[in-house]
C-alpha cells in the first residue's frame, strides 16, 4: 500500500553548490541545519539587492528507507522549488525540473540503498533564468529563492494509482452524478480493478466497481457513479465536501489507494454573467502574491491558509486569482474548505521566450491541471502569459491542453491588450482606464473588439494608477478606497461584466524598475504583513452584518490633517444601515451612505460632512438653518468647503442680512461645522445602527494620546508534531486613549522570545503607521512561548502554547 513520509526536518544547507556535494563520502560539516520550507537567504523587509537571493545553492537530506519498502517504487515529491532543481541519489543524477511554482517528482527507485543512509541532494538554481518562465525580460515581482515548500517520500507498488481526477459538474438535476479518470502506472492485467467508494461524514453514500481491462483509453480507467440524491452543492456560502477513496486492486488484493476531497458544483461562464450552480454571482475579487517579508515564499501551512481566511472573512471576498502563478496547495486546501473561488494561472509576466521557453509553459499548464484538479475552489485556468502580447500558436497549444486535461473547467487569458485574438472561453482583461474621472470601466465591445458577446472577466485595476502606503496622507488613503469602490460599484451594475478581481490583495517586493524605489509595490488594499488600509475596510463593508458588523473609520477625525483646516469629510467604512454622530457629548445628525455615488454597493460608506449640533443656536430660522446645513454638506461633498465662490459669498450675506446676524458669525457657524479652528477639541461619538437597533459605537476625535501597546497573535496554540514547522502572525499596535491607532507613531519595538520557537526576521522593528508585524515559528519542541515586546514607553506580554 501507498506510503506518504513529510521530510520536511533536518536538511543541511548552504548557499553555495559544488560539484563535490553531489559525490558520495561529503560530510557537508560547514552545512547549516535547516528546516522546509526554507528560503535561500532572509531579506530586508526593503531597500535590499533583489540580487541577494539569485545564486545556486546546496540542500542536503540523509534518509533512512524501511527494508520494507524494497521492491517497491520510491519517489521524492518536491512542492516547489525556486527556479530550477537538479535532484541526486547517493551521488547519482535522478532529475532536472525547471520552473519554481508546480510540483515535480523524483523517482528515486533504482538509486536507494536499502542497508545504509542515503543521501539526497539537490542542487538549486535560484538565478533568473531567461529559459524558464517567468523570466527572460523584466518581471514585476520577485521569485526568492530556496526549496520553498514542503517535500516527501512517497513509496507505491509497482502497479499504482498515478493520479485521479473527479468531474462532479453533473449535479444540477435531482440526483447527480460523477466520474473519475484514474490514471494506473505499472503492469495491469484483465482482472485488476479500481473501486470507488464516495463518503459523506463516514457514510458510505456511493460505490462502483470497473475493470481496467473495460476502458478503451490505456492510460486510464474511467468510472461513473449515477444517481446520487440529497448531495449538497458545494457554494461560496456552503462549502460541503465529500470524501471519495479510489482503490487499485490487482490481483484480488488491494495495491494502493488515494484519497480526494471532492465538492460537487457546476461553474459556468457566459455573456451574460457567472453561473455558480445555475444561479448568478458576481465575482468580487483580489489578486494574490504568495510573497512575506524576508522569507519571500517560504512560509508553512498555517500562514498560507491565514490568507484565504483575511479574503474571504475579513475582505469578504468570493474570489482570488493566483497571480501570476500556481499557488501552494495549502492555500488552495483552505479555498476549497471556505469557499473561496479561485482562478489559478500559470507562471509569467509580459514576456514569451522562445520555443523551447514555450515548451516549459506547457508544461506549466499540464503542471497545474494535474495537480489541482480536484479543487473545487477553481472555476477557470489561466492558459495565457499575464500581459503578454497575441501568439496564436503559442497560446493555441496551451488552451488545447488545458482542455485535453479538463473537459469541465473553461479557460482564460489575462490580457490588457484591447481587441487582442481571443483563444480562450473566458476574455481576461486588465482594464486600468480609471484614474479618478469619470470613466471606471471600458465596455465589453471596446475592450475585445468583438460585435458578438463573449464572458468578459476584469482581472486587474487600479494598483500602479493609485499606489497607496498604509502610512500615506489621509486624504490619499481615503481615495485609494473610494478608487476601488467605484470599480466594483461599475461592475456590479454591468450587464456586460461578469465580475472583476482588482489589483490586489497585498503589497509585495518588486525589482528596481518598479515600485516606489524600495523594492516594494504598495498596490495593496492591505501591506505586506496583511495590515488593512482604507480600501480593505471598504471591502469588508460590503459583508452581510448579520455576520459580523462593520464600522471603521478611515480618518484621524483632527483638524490639520486635511486640507484647509477642519476634520470633515469623515468617511465611515460600514455595512450599518445609518449612523448617529455625537460631537462633545451633542447630538449632530443622523448620516447615511451615500447611494447616489455607489447605487450597486450593498453598503456603500457613509461620509459625515458637518459637525454642527442640533442644539447650536445659529441666530437664524429654521428653515434658514436647514439652508445652511446643506449648503456646507454640498461644499464639504465637492470638496470646496474652503474655497468660497462669489455666489457663495453673496448667499452667506443674503442669509446674515434676512436674520440680523453678521457675515462672520455664519462663516465662524461654518468653520464650526466642519471641526474647524478656535474651537473646542472634537471627540465623536458615532453610532452604527442597523434597523432601529444600535449595534455598534465608537470614538474618536482629537482628544487623544498614546495609551498602550497591544500585542495579539493570530492562533495562541500551534502544533509541534505537523508535517513541518508551524507558523503564526504576530500584529503590533499602539492605541490611543479613544481606541484608535496612532497613525504617525514612530516608535521602534524590539521582540524577545522565550520557548520553543524564533522569530522570521529580525527582532527591531519600526510601527510604520502605528503598526507592524512579525511572524514566529516553531522549533519541534512542546511548551510555552513567551512573546515579549518592548518599546520606549510601553511592554507587553502574550502567551503561546506550543502542542
Amino acid at each position: 500500500m501507498r506510503h506518504i513520509e513529510f521530510i520536511n526536518r533536518e536538511w543541511l544547507y548552504k548557499a553555495e553548490f559544488k560539484e563535490e556535494y553531489t559525490r558520495t563520502g561529503c560530510t557537508y560539516e560547514d552545512f547549516e541545519k535547516i528546516e522546509l520550507p526554507h528560503t535561500n537567504v532572509v531579506l530586508p523587509y526593503n531597500y535590499f539587492d533583489e540580487g541577494m537571493y539569485q545564486f545556486v545553492s546546496c540542500y542536503v537530506k540523509e534518509l533512512e528507507v524501511d527494508p520494507s519498502f524494497k521492491g517497491k517504487k520510491l519517489f521524492l515529491d518536491f512542492e516547489g522549488v525556486m527556479m530550477a532543481a537538479k535532484v541526486y541519489c547517493n551521488g547519482e543524477f535522478v532529475c532536472e525540473h525547471k520552473g519554481g511554482y508546480t510540483f515535480f517528482e523524483a523517482d528515486i527507485t533504482d538509486k536507494v540503498n536499502f542497508e545504509s543512509v542515503n543521501t539526497i541532494v539537490v542542487e538549486v538554481d535560484s538565478t533568473e533564468r531567461p529559459d524558464i518562465p517567468p523570466h527572460g525580460n523584466v518581471v514585476d515581482y520577485l521569485t526568492y529563492g530556496g526549496i520553498y515548500r514542503e517535500v516527501s517520500l512517497r513509496v507505491v507498488e509497482k502497479t499504482y494509482i498515478k493520479g485521479a481526477y473527479v468531474k462532479t459538474d453533473d449535479c444540477l438535476g435531482e440526483k447527480a452524478s460523477f466520474e473519475v479518470d484514474v490514471c494506473i502506472e505499472g503492469v495491469r492485467a484483465k482482472e485488476d480493478k479500481v473501486c470507488l467508494t464516495l463518503f459523506d461524514e463516514g457514510k458510505v453514500i456511493g460505490q462502483q466497481t470497473k475493470l481496467i481491462a473495460e476502458s478503451i483509453n490505456e492510460d486510464k480507467c474511467t468510472i461513473r457513479i449515477e444517481g446520487l440524491k440529497g448531495i449538497e452543492l458545494w457554494d461560496i456560502t456552503n462549502p460541503k465536501r465529500y470524501e471519495l477513496v479510489v482503490m487499485l486492486e490487482v490481483a484480488g488484493e488491494v495495491v494502493d489507494s488515494v484519497t480526494e476531497k471532492i465538492g460537487f458544483r457546476h461553474a459556468k461562464f457566459t455573456p451574460d454573467g457567472f453561473f455558480l450552480n445555475g444561479k448568478a454571482l458576481k465575482i468580487v475579487g483580489l489578486n494574490r502574491h504568495q510573497a512575506y517579508p524576508y522569507v519571500g515564499y517560504a512560509m508553512p501551512k498555517r500562514v498560507q491558509e491565514k490568507d484565504a481566511d483575511i479574503l474571504k472573512y475579513e475582505m469578504g471576498l468570493n474570489l482570488v486569482r493566483t497571480s501570476h502563478y500556481p499557488q501552494s496547495k495549502h492555500f488552495l486546501n483552505r479555498c476549497d474548505e471556505i469557499g473561496l473561488l479561485v482562478f489559478e494561472e500559470i507562471p509569467g509576466w509580459q514576456h514569451i521566450g522562445d520555443k523551447a521557453w514555450q515548451d516549459i509553459s506547457v508544461i506549466n499548464v499540464k503542471e497545474m491541471i494535474t495537480r489541482d484538479f480536484n479543487h473545487p475552489s477553481i472555476i477557470l485556468w489561466g492558459v495565457r502569459i499575464n500581459e503578454s502580447q497575441d501568439n496564436h500558436d503559442f497560446y493555441t497549444r496551451t488552451n488545447e491542453m488545458a482542455h485535453l486535461l479538463d473537459t469541465t473547467r473553461q479557460t482564460g487569458g489575462v490580457r490588457y491588450i484591447q481587441k487582442s485574438e481571443i483563444l480562450e472561453d473566458v476574455h481576461t482583461f486588465n482594464d486600468f482606464v480609471h484614474s479618478g474621472g469619470k470613466e471606471i470601466l471600458r465596455s465589453r465591445e471596446e475592450a475585445t473588439g468583438l460585435d458578438y458577446p463573449v464572458p468578459h472577466l476584469v482581472t486587474e485595476n487600479n494598483g500602479h494608477m493609485y499606489p497607496t502606503k498604509r502610512f500615506d496622507h489621509e486624504s490619499r488613503l481615503v481615495e485609494h478606497a473610494a478608487r476601488h469602490l467605484r470599480v466594483v460599484n461599475e461592475a456590479l451594475g454591468r450587464d456586460d461584466i461578469v465580475g472583476n478581481i482588482s489589483w490586489c490583495a497585498f503589497d509585495y517586493n518588486t525589482h528596481a524598475c518598479f515600485g516606489s524605489g524600495d523594492k516594494i509595490c504598495y498596490h495593496g488594499v492591505s501591506d505586506m504583513f496583511r495590515l488593512p488600509k482604507y480600501a480593505a475596510h471598504a471591502y469588508a463593508a460590503q459583508k452581510d452584518p448579520a455576520e459580523e458588523v462593520v464600522l471603521e473609520i478611515t480618518s484621524v477625525a483632527s483638524r490639520g490633517e486635511q486640507d484647509g483646516g477642519g476634520i470633515v469629510p469623515v468617511h465611515i467604512m460600514t455595512n450599518c444601515d445609518y449612523i448617529k454622530v455625537y460631537k462633545n457629548g451633542e447630538f449632530v445628525d443622523d448620516f447615511y451612505p451615500e447611494k447616489e455615488l455607489y447605487p450597486h454597493l450593498s453598503h456603500p460608506p457613509i461620509m459625515i460632512t458637518y459637525l454642527l449640533p442640533q442644539s447650536a443656536d445659529l441666530g437664524i430660522s429654521e428653515e434658514d438653518n436647514i439652508g445652511l446645513r446643506k449648503f456646507i454638506v454640498h461644499k464639504v461633498k465637492t470638496g470646496k468647503l474652503i474655497d468660497m465662490s462669489q455666489e457663495d459669498v453673496a448667499y452667506l450675506y443674503n442669509l446674515a442680512e434676512k436674520n440680523g446676524r453678521s457675515i462672520n458669525s455664519l462663516i465662524g457657524a461654518i468653520i464650526k461645522g466642519g471641526g474647524g479652528w478656535g474651537d473646542n477639541a472634537n471627540k465623536l461619538t458615532i453610532e452604527g445602527y442597523v434597523g432601529e437597533e444600535c449595534v455598534i459605537t465608537k470614538i474618536t476625535g482629537e482628544v487623544k494620546a498614546m495609551e498602550r501597546l497591544v500585542v495579539e497573535a493570530d492562533n495562541e496554540v500551534l502544533e509541534a508534531g505537523g508535517i513541518t514547522y508551524d507558523a503564526t502572525r504576530v500584529v503590533v499596535k499602539i492605541i490611543d486613549t479613544l481606541g484608535q491607532l496612532t497613525p504617525f507613531i514612530n516608535e521602534a519595538v524590539e521582540v524577545s522570545l522565550e520557548g520553543p520557537a524564533i522569530i522570521m526576521g529580525p527582532n527591531r522593528f519600526a510601527l510604520q503607521g502605528g503598526c507592524s508585524a512579525f511572524w514566529i515559528r516553531t522549533t519541534g519542541d512542546v511548551g510555552e512561548i513567551k512573546v515579549k515586546i518592548r518599546s520606549t514607553y510601553f511592554e507587553e506580554e502574550i502567551k503561546l502554547q506550543v502542542e
